[in-house]
This record gives C-alpha cells, sequence and structure tokens, in this order.
C-alpha cells in the first residue's frame, strides 16, 4: 500500500488517498469519484475501507444464497489486479437502479502467454452471480420495477412457482466491456484489420453466452467465427450449450455493452474507453502506454529505433480514423445486448492532428528548369517564375511586381517563399490554389500579355490560377468582372461632391460651407 494525494478535480481539496502500490496514480482520481460523500468527510480515503462497505454484504449475500464458488478473496484478487469494477452506485450503495460492472478486457490478455480464456470466464461467472445477487436485493428499491407479471406469456414458458414470477423475463443488471484496443495490441492484433474485429466479436459474443446463459435460447447473440480465438473456442461450444437449454423458470436477464466515460475506467486503468481506439501512444506522464509496447514488439522495434524511425519522418504506429471505429462498432452489433451510440466525427480531434505525417524538406537541384511568364494587369507589370524538380514537379515560385513600393514587393517575395517551402515538403499546389486564386484585392483589372486570361482580380488570383493551367492542368475561368459594373462611385475625400451635385452647381450656385477649425 501507499499513501498519496488526490483531488477530485483540479480546483478541489486534496485528499490522502491509501490504496495498493501497483495501482497508477490515476486511480486515486477514480477512487475519489466512487466514494459517497460522507466518505469524503475526512482528509483520508482508504481503499479497503470503501471496499469493504460493499462487497462484505454483498458476499455474505453470496454465502447465504448457497454460492461457494467464489469468496471474498476472489473479488479482491480481481479488484488488485484491476480486472473488473463495480459502477459508481455500487460503490455509494445507492440502490435507486440496477447494479453495473465494468470488466477490463486487456487484463486476460498477454504478449506471451495470449488470451486467458479460463480467467476471463472466471471473471465474468463472479460478475454474474454478484449482479443477480444486488438485484435481488435490491428488487424492491429500484424505480420503476413493480413486480407484475407478464401477460403474454405463453402456457409453453410459464413459470411454475409464481412467487418467481417477478424474476421472469426482468432485466437484473449491465456488464460493460472497455479497454478492447488495449486487448488487441496485448494479441498483437491491429484495431482496424479484419482479424482484430473478429477476435473483438469472440470476445463480445462470450460474454453475452454467459450472461445469458439459463435465460433461454430466445436471447442467444448471433455466432461469430470462433477460430478467430483459438482459446475461446472449447469454453465457447460448452456455454452454448448452456445458454440454449430451455429452464422451466428462466433467471434474470443480463445485458452486455460497451462502457462510455466514466470513474470506472479510470479505475481500471483504461487506455481506451469501451470499443474507441487508442489515440494516443503515450500516457499522462510522458511514458509509452502498454498497447504501443506491445505493437512495437510485434514490428522488433526498440524505443531507441522507434524513436529514431520517427525523427527520420516514418510513421511506426498509424493513428486511428473514423472509419476504422465505425467498422469495429458495426462488427460488434448482434454480439451484445445494446451498443453505444455511434462515433462521431468531430469526436477525433487527435486523429486530424496526427495522421500527417513529419516531413522531410526536398530542395531543389542546384540548376533546375521553370516558366517565366510576363504580364501585366490593369497597366501594372508583373513576373511570375517557377522551379521545378527533374520530373517536371512544381517546387519553386517567384512573385514579382515591377511598379509597386517596397512593402508591395516585399510581402509578394515572402509569401513567394512561404509557399515555395510548402511545396518542398509536400503541400499539394492544389491547397495553394484552393486557397489564393481569386483572391480580390488591391490591383485588379484587365490582363496583358497572357491570352489564357482576360480579367484578374489581384496579382494573386492571375499568378494561382497560371499555376493551375500549366502544372495541374486545370485551367480556371476569370473572375466575373464586376467592379465598374454599375457601382455608385463614392466620394474618396469629404469635399469631393457625387456627379449630379456637381451637375446641379452649374444651374444653381451651391452655397460653400464654413469650416471651423475645433483643437
Amino acid at each position: 500500500m501507499r499513501n498519496l494525494q488526490a483531488a477530485i478535480d483540479p480546483d478541489a481539496s486534496l485528499y490522502s488517498v491509501t490504496m495498493p502500490a501497483r495501482w497508477e496514480d490515476q486511480t486515486a482520481t477514480a477512487i475519489l469519484q466512487l466514494c459517497s460523500s460522507y466518505q469524503l468527510g475526512s482528509s483520508s480515503v482508504k481503499t479497503d475501507q470503501i471496499t469493504a462497505n460493499w462487497l462484505l454484504p454483498l458476499c455474505d449475500h453470496a454465502a447465504n444464497a448457497g454460492i461457494k464458488n467464489w469468496t471474498v478473496y476472489d473479488w479482491e484478487t480481481i479488484l488488485l489486479n484491476q480486472q473488473a469494477c463495480p459502477n459508481q452506485r455500487i460503490w455509494q450503495n445507492d440502490n435507486s437502479q440496477k447494479p453495473a460492472f465494468t470488466i477490463n478486457l486487456a487484463t486476460f490478455a498477454s504478449t506471451e502467454t495470449g488470451f486467458d480464456a479460463h480467467s476471463y470466464r472466471k471473471v465474468l461467472q463472479i460478475v454474474i452471480d454478484s449482479i443477480r445477487i444486488l438485484y435481488k436485493q435490491q428488487f424492491n428499491f429500484i424505480n420503476s420495477e413493480l413486480p407484475f407479471p407478464d401477460l403474454q406469456i405463453s402456457p409453453k414458458q410459464k413459470p411454475v412457482n409464481s412467487e418467481n414470477v417477478e424474476s421472469y423475463h426482468n432485466i437484473a443488471g449491465t456488464i460493460y466491456l472497455t479497454n478492447l484496443d488495449a486487448c488487441l495490441a496485448q494479441l498483437g492484433l491491429e484495431y482496424d484489420s479484419i482479424q482484430g474485429r473478429d477476435v473483438a466479436c469472440c470476445l463480445t459474443c462470450f460474454a453475452t453466452l454467459l450472461s445469458t446463459a439459463g435465460c433461454g435460447s430466445d436471447y442467444l447473440p448471433l455466432s461469430p467465427d470462433w477460430n478467430a480465438l483459438p482459446e475461446l473456442t472449447t469454453l465457447a461450444k460448452e456455454i452454448w450449450s448452456l445458454a440454449s437449454e430451455e429452464k422451466t423458470l428462466p433467471l434474470p436477464r443480463i445485458e452486455t455493452s460497451f462502457s462510455i466515460p466514466g470513474p470506472e475506467d479510470l479505475f481500471l486503468g483504461s487506455e481506451a474507453c469501451g470499443l474507441a481506439p487508442i489515440f494516443s501512444p503515450v500516457t499522462e506522464d510522458g511514458h509509452l502506454a502498454i498497447s504501443t509496447i506491445a505493437r512495437m514488439a510485434k514490428q522488433k522495434l526498440t524505443p531507441e529505433s522507434a524513436l529514431a524511425a520517427t525523427l527520420s519522418g516514418n510513421l511506426i504506429l498509424q493513428p486511428p480514423s473514423h472509419q476504422a471505429h465505425c467498422a469495429m462498432h458495426q462488427a460488434l452489433i448482434g454480439f451484445t445486448t445494446s451498443m453505444p451510440p455511434r462515433p462521431h466525427p468531430m469526436e477525433y480531434p487527435l486523429a486530424s492532428k496526427t495522421i500527417l505525417p513529419r516531413g522531410i524538406r526536398e530542395p531543389l537541384p542546384p540548376r533546375h528548369k521553370g516558366i517565366t511568364q510576363k504580364a501585366s494587369i490593369a497597366g501594372r507589370g508583373l513576373f511570375l517564375r517557377t522551379g521545378e524538380y527533374e520530373d517536371g514537379k512544381l517546387g519553386e515560385i517567384s512573385i514579382t511586381p515591377l511598379k509597386e513600393n517596397a512593402m508591395v514587393k516585399g510581402l509578394l517575395d515572402s509569401l513567394g517563399q512561404a509557399v515555395s517551402i510548402g511545396l518542398q515538403y509536400g503541400v499539394p499546389l492544389k491547397e495553394f490554389v484552393s486557397a489564393f486564386a481569386y483572391s480580390r484585392f488591391g490591383i485588379a483589372g484587365t490582363v496583358e500579355g497572357d491570352p489564357g486570361a482576360i480579367y484578374a482580380t489581384s496579382f494573386l488570383d492571375y499568378s494561382f490560377r497560371l499555376l493551375s493551367d500549366v502544372y495541374l492542368k486545370q485551367p480556371l475561368p476569370d473572375a466575373p468582372n464586376n467592379l465598374q459594373s454599375d457601382e455608385e462611385k463614392l466620394p474618396m475625400l469629404p469635399l469631393d461632391l457625387p456627379e449630379e451635385e456637381m451637375n446641379q452647381s452649374h444651374s444653381s450656385p451651391r452655397k460653400h460651407s464654413k469650416f471651423k477649425l475645433v483643437s
């Protein structure tokens, strides 16, 4: 055990949290969030004490129900290894809602031994027994749960014991699965792969099978490709036969799903919540994540070699995409009782930032080819020069006006250098054309010296439309010439009079206004 200072949020007061030494620091924050308000009355929180508040009564009820397959020591081992965790309402002894538990899939996978199917089944069974025990004890306290019999029950399915009618077809609670991507990484599988999705379907279907065993064959999930995970094949066949049996008194059902962000995932040390992919290869404290180490080991890379490859511009770990998350979500439908909401593209800010690899600048050779175009816009001269690589790809541009002031020349020269650097780092020319073509400012008018353009709205408009025509083979039409069409010429100075008033002034003299200087 160890003691450390933690807070529920950065603005809250600190508490002294006593917890197992093997747990990460973030687990202390999760413990404070799981505690009830009266347990936070003092400045010291001990994990064993708040755990005993729900664990000891649960084990007493299990002993009274005749369950001898597990004891309090089994649950302590599960919590110590962060394999499963009850939801916040169980920690706080809130009986107003159905019980739920979250299971960390990554704790059953290992890069050396593969997937531990027997431990997975044992933990699932303990969680299932715990949910049904808590549901039975809390049945009369759960909101909107009235023990009315189902009037649509057929004679074949009708329970023989009328005292237990309320448990028929009721939902006792929910099992949430989490940390799926880290589990796949431990097994040497990529998140965005067919084999990875097949293994995820096997893990999910096994949990659903075990949670619906004894509830009747009407609730059997779809059958996945069990060959994708041979460790579960034998156990799955056994559970399938148990789940397909029709019992006279079916057990209350337990739903399965994937977790949503909450303190339970933080308590279990999940790298990614539910079925979501892992976005960052490092943890919050800057260390390599467990999934990152596992995927580097599959590629036979050490941290030093991976760092060297990354600095050289190679993309070692492909960041997840929105399509991969949607494909995983779609693959798991049919193997769980319910699914979390479909992922939305706006939830991927990190993926959109890290999808561009670190580039390497490719400078032009000392002697290179290019074009030089001289033209004039509204009588103002302009030179556009380009530099090309050996394969004819554009790598440098220079925009030089002839009779402009030093500021305009400097800005155009700086813009040409910035675009040239971007081109040499691999930015597509199409992006620059989309940004600067048809830009409307400064000098605009008729183009002379280039038969491919008649009118331009600015120096940049003409230059980048010319580059699109020469290097992208995509000529762009001229912008509409509406600068001089039926637009009223506003006076540029206060003393300038509109043309109508000037004509009227010849017929009737206008009295001059008197100005007064005010300091």
